[in-house]
């Protein structure tokens, strides 16, 4: 899969998620996705100092990434808080 195609997929992967996380006063941002195939990620709005947005990340915005773009090797959120890290 091309650079841009892959981009697309992890876009439209997310898509499904987001209007959840809008709703929340949130959102996620595609930062880059790395030639390791690793997504980076920002937690936007609510999500980025939400103490529940590492359960979000993992069992939400992660999950989709993987089950729609198995090409995908990891991903990563860049701001996760301590809080929320634990």
């Amino acid at each position: 899969m091309e650079p841009d195609q892959l981009y697309d997929a992890v876009e439209l992967a997310l898509g499904g998620i987001r209007p959840y996380l809008e709703a929340d006063g949130g959102n996620v941002k595609v930062l880059e996705i790395t030639p390791e195939l690793v997504v980076r990620l920002e937690l936007q709005g609510a999500c980025g100092t939400c103490p529940m947005s590492a359960m979000t990340f993992r069992a939400g915005i992660e999950e989709a990434i993987r089950r729609e773009v198995p090409q995908v090797k990891g991903v990563v959120a860049v701001n996760l808080t301590p809080a929320s890290a634990n």
